[in-house]
């Protein structure tokens, strides 16, 4: 009869790692300037910076302009 071998040494099994939640939507909000609650999303920003950069005729080196352009249009929109 064969004897069963216990292995002496052996490391315990690692404990699974908890992940933190998801975001629901996974879209990033940029915060309202002006503090009333209203906050407009990454993409509407992008899809706007994207707008002007297209009516200046694709003209690089003024994304950060087009940006900021892009972020003040819609938080006075959005007051």
């Amino acid at each position: 009869m064969a004897k069963s071998v216990k292995k002496s040494g052996a490391a315990p099994k690692a404990q699974a790692k908890l992940r933190k939640p998801a975001e629901k939507s996974g879209k990033k909000t940029v915060a309202s300037a002006n503090g009333n609650g209203n906050s407009i999303s990454h993409d509407q920003v992008a899809q706007l910076a994207h707008r002007f950069w297209t009516e200046r005729g694709h003209v690089h080196g003024h994304h950060e302009e087009d940006w900021f352009r892009a972020e003040q249009v819609l938080r006075s929109k959005a007051s």
